[in-house]
């Protein structure tokens, strides 16, 4: 390698994974100012000089059948990083979140004798407990972004290090419910719901119409209700505008908003949700909220038999080890059972008081500064003689 110069070869797979790879990049450049970061990345990953052979898009693939219609290509991007990888070997290898990718890469990399980290830990505490063994065999470390993940690594023996997830660093610990009402221009006393049907236009297949249905029953019981619905793309704001049309709903008082989700989640008194990490955002802005979801039917049969570890579907009520908030999966997220947890919550106060003093002992322990965490693990997982020598090229 070239005198001084840190290699390090990272696959992110998604735009979550993108963000955090690239503050990573950063905290890690302000230590080993000559380190060189390359392989599957996104633009934001680009703008810290991360040099890109596949853009994560070819790997943002969700669900047992997308996975298989892309699998030619995505298999020929794994055969092509393990070749050049093992051809030119990196001072080490990270993985960022995407598993069914790069556990079966990682674990290659590490019989050849590279150090290979994983970084946001699969959800074995979820669904598919059994992975931690693949996972053991796969690293030389896990970065855990929740704090209960670490003892189910420790108990197997897994070197793992809890570094608090990004978002708690990002987001407020106060409420600034007021200040994003002000920002939306909405009244500051109005009824307002918060519906977030997923990000993903699968997701959007299963959860748009019931959240719509739901959106018109509490209209009928609370006609003065705002419901403000932020969705990411042109092609999930398509979609949900044509699920508006299929339901016939265009007298409900929706307001469809291009982006803003932490804004449109603050503003409001009570969101409504799809499992994922928008529970988690929720949960960090001090929001009450009521968690569905809803996916095919064969995908949500074979996840019931995959063991898990956890009661529990939303990282809020993980993360709290109790039932918080609740929760509606598959045959029970109907529109009369969300509209009626929603008022639930919105008409009692003192539980949405609990709740947000609950979330903001969450907030903060997940508050770590990640991304400075993240880098000191990775420095001490490097080879010894390597980290040194660029550590005085740096000086």
């Amino acid at each position: 390698m070239t005198a001084g110069v840190v290699r390090i070869a990272m696959v992110a797979g998604e735009a979550s994974g993108d963000l955090l790879a690239s503050h990573l990049i950063r905290s890690l450049k302000a230590r080993l100012p000559n380190a060189e970061f390359y392989g599957v990345g996104g633009p934001k990953m680009a703008g810290e000089g991360f040099k890109a052979w596949h853009p994560l898009e070819k790997l943002s693939v969700r669900g047992y059948f997308e996975v298989l219609r892309h699998f030619r290509e995505i298999a020929g991007i794994r055969r092509d990083l393990k070749r050049r990888l093992l051809a030119d070997p990196p001072d080490a290898f990270i993985g960022v979140d995407a598993p069914d990718f790069n556990l079966a890469l990682e674990k290659t990399l590490k019989d050849r004798g590279i150090t290979s980290i994983h970084y946001v830990s699969p959800s074995i505490w979820a669904w598919r407990g059994k992975r931690i063994h693949k996972i053991g065999a796969a690293v030389s470390r896990v970065l855990a972004l929740f704090p209960f993940e670490s003892p189910l690594y420790e108990k197997q023996g897994i070197p793992v290090t809890y570094v608090g997830h990004p978002l708690a660093d990002i987001l407020p610990v106060h409420d600034a419910r007021d200040a994003a009402r002000e920002l939306l221009g909405l009244p500051a006393q109005q009824p307002i719901f918060a519906l977030l049907p997923g990000s993903r236009q699968s997701e959007l297949h299963y959860m748009a119409e019931t959240f719509i249905e739901t959106a018109r029953q509490i209209n009928r019981k609370l006609p003065n209700a705002l419901f403000l619905v932020p969705l990411a793309t042109r092609e999930t704001r398509l979609l949900f505008e044509t699920a508006l049309y299929r339901c016939t709903a265009n007298e409900l008082p929706i307001r469809l908003l291009f982006g803003h989700a932490h804004e449109a989640m603050m503003a409001s008194d009570v969101v409504l949700v799809a499992s994922g990490t928008a529970t988690l955002e929720a949960a960090l802005l001090k929001r009450p909220m009521v968690i569905a979801y809803k996916m095919a039917s064969l995908t949500y049969r074979l996840m019931q038999r995959m063991e898990g570890y956890l009661p529990y579907y939303g990282l809020p009520n993980i993360l709290a080890g109790k039932f918080v908030v609740p929760e509606f999966i598959q045959d029970d997220a109907t529109p009369e059972n969300l509209a009626q947890a929603l008022l639930n919550l919105y008409t009692d106060k003192a539980t949405c008081v609990r709740i947000s003093e609950i979330f903001r002992e969450i907030h903060l322990q997940l508050k770590q500064s990640t991304a400075e965490k993240a880098a000191t693990a990775i420095l001490e997982c490097l080879p010894v003689a390597v980290r040194n020598h660029a550590l005085i090229a740096s000086t």
